[in-house]
């Protein structure tokens, strides 16, 4: 064989080795789609007779757009647009305001049928971590995200009596000859629209299962409450909660759906005891105790029978409310266990706002800023999805203890947009998106110093949340305790 022909073949062959590189870069990504999206998810999808794009490619480019960490919403849609191309030899569609006009359209009947499949991989490749004990334990919490100050915005997610509560009369009242001296030329701006997010997260996974969203002025409450009427649960759901989730009809309605709570209960929760042994309940004991409010007595609901715990987690002493009487079923060590990796779901809106930069939004439309936060939750699940589907995998998850909580949020996110930016490059010398998925974790090193802020004013409005209310039930209650028990029984 001559000196060219030779050169020529090994030219050949080193060209077949970057395409086949390259090709397997896409094709690792088209294969982790096809895991996520099943055949037929959109078979019942159905719109008019013009229309040109396929569901599966409008939800490819909605989740390419998400993910793009370009500061402007449209050339965040270019650079979908443009990885789409590669991908599938189109985009489903080519301008960013028919995108946005069939994101508004489409986007409610899309999140429900997507949310309803992540929860199923979620399972599938949940493992040990689906469920802690016996419980798949799913926490809530409620955040907030600015928008843009624009009349459509402040029209939709606004307050409409902003400034006119006790609180802020009394601020007002408090520094009254300051605002008169320094803001008599410059008065402050109206209050900035805000969407308010509420979020249901699994504490196993740490990944989101349920979310709401509202104006400013929303009720974390009746969000749950609404979540709890329309999604969907696992059986023996523990639902965690701070503070500010309490009160007699969230708590029926939990225990309704055959479920039970674990919340975090203060100087604003009521309790009444059948009889009192003289004893304060000391740290790490606890007693039952009912929930019977005033309003419930008089439309002839039953009391909630609950159990008060006393814990303590790390320095701070705190009351524990759950519906589980068992203390087998639900021990004091494992309730303070539960409340402790609550604390997650707040380092999961830190990853939405800090890392995704969704703490202001961008859409300077009502409708498509709801369709903006929605996907961007959606899409957040899904990639946080796509690396736990990597690291649990059997080669990988023997090496870690915990991979869920060891998971990085950011290093995600860097490894899908390298794959988007580097489709058709050659990878020779580049790990692929699986390794990369696989590795993006947080890091170990131990930090010299602490990473609490030096400058900390305090807050006046911020009070220390106390102790729950008890009191003895009157002789009229316990007859009619009684005769409800009677009933029941019978």
């Amino acid at each position: 064989m001559s000196k060219n022909k030779r050169c020529k073949r090994k030219s050949a062959n080193r060209r077949k080795t970057r395409r086949s590189k390259t090709a397997a870069n896409k094709n690792c990504l088209l294969e982790v789609w096809e895991w996520l999206l099943p055949a037929g998810i959109f078979a019942k999808f159905t719109c008019h007779g013009n229309t040109k794009w396929k569901p599966m490619h409008l939800v490819i480019l909605a989740f390419c757009w998400t993910w793009s960490d370009a500061r402007c919403l449209t050339d965040a849609f270019v650079e979908a647009s443009e990885g789409c191309r590669t991908l599938f030899g189109c985009s489903a569609l080519s301008t960013y305001q028919g995108f946005m006009g069939a994101m508004v359209k489409w986007s409610s009947t899309l999140v429900r049928s997507l949310t309803s499949v992540v929860r199923q991989r979620m399972q599938e490749i949940g493992g040990r971590f689906w469920r802690i004990g016996e419980w798949v334990p799913i926490a809530f919490d409620g955040s907030r995200s600015t928008a843009p100050r624009t009349k459509s915005n402040e029209a939709a997610y606004c307050a409409a009596n902003y400034g006119k509560g006790k609180t802020a009369k009394y601020r007002k009242k408090k520094t009254k000859g300051m605002r008169r001296r320094k803001n008599e030329k410059n008065k402050a701006q109206p209050q900035a629209p805000q969407a308010w997010i509420t979020l249901m997260w699994h504490m196993g996974l740490r990944l989101p299962w349920a979310w709401r969203l509202g104006p400013s002025n929303s009720s974390e409450r009746d969000h749950v409450m609404e979540m709890l009427a329309d999604e969907e649960f696992p059986e023996h759901t523990l639902f965690c909660g701070d503070a500010g989730f309490i009160g007699y009809p969230l708590w029926a309605r939990i225990l309704k759906r055959g479920h039970d709570f674990l919340v975090r209960a203060g100087a604003n929760v009521y309790l009444q005891v059948e009889a009192i042994d003289g004893r304060v309940i000391k740290e790490g004991h606890d007693q039952i105790v009912l929930c019977w409010p005033a309003d419930a007595q008089r439309a002839g609901l039953p009391p909630l029978r609950l159990r008060l715990i006393h814990a303590r987690i790390k320095k701070t002493k705190v009351w524990l409310l759950t519906s589980v009487l068992d203390r087998k079923k639900l021990t004091l060590k494992q309730a303070v266990r539960f409340y402790e990796m609550r604390w997650g779901i707040e380092l999961e809106f830190r990853g939405l706002k800090q890392t995704l930069n969704r703490a202001e939004l961008r859409s300077r439309n009502d409708k498509r800023l709801w369709t903006e936060l929605d996907w961007s939750i959606l899409g957040m699940a899904v990639a946080e999805l796509f690396a736990l589907k990597e690291q649990l995998s059997p080669r990988t998850a023997k090496s870690k203890k915990d991979p869920p909580s060891q998971r990085s949020l950011a290093e995600t996110m860097r490894a899908l947009r390298w794959c988007l930016r580097n489709l058709n490059e050659d990878s020779e010398k580049n790990r692929g998106l699986a390794d990369r998925l696989r590795e993006a974790i947080i890091d170990d090193y131990k930090r010299p110093s602490s990473k609490r802020a030096r400058y900390r004013p305090p807050n006046p409005d911020k009070k220390a949340l106390g102790d729950p209310k008890l009191r003895m039930l009157s002789p009229e209650e316990k007859n009619e305790l009684r005769s409800i028990d009677a009933d029941l029984a019978a």
